[in-house]
């Protein structure tokens, strides 16, 4: 069963802004998201559960600098898109 990607206004700002700054990474941007709704557990998508202040939150990456921060809530099969960036700007 496909998941669903819930957008928020502040995310939706951030995504923009993110792929404005980064035009080369609009294809494995979107390719990311189809896969987050298809299967999060993929294994390109290296979906990991984070800790310290973003505990409860999960991560999957665009590429090897790239990554996406989300709340993911399996019981609604509801994925929240966060933050989207490079690493030091996501953790």
């Amino acid at each position: 069963m496909p998941y669903s990607l819930v957008f928020t206004d502040a995310y939706m700002r951030r995504a923009v802004w993110f792929i404005k700054r980064h035009p080369e990474l609009r294809t494995q941007y979107a390719k990311t998201l189809s896969l987050l709704e298809l299967n999060p557990q993929h294994p390109s998508l290296r979906l990991h559960a984070l800790s310290g202040r973003l505990s409860g939150m999960h991560s999957v990456s665009i590429n090897l600098s790239y990554r996406i921060t989300l709340e993911l809530l399996i019981q609604d099969q509801k994925i929240i898109p966060i933050n989207v960036g490079d690493h030091d700007a996501v953790y």
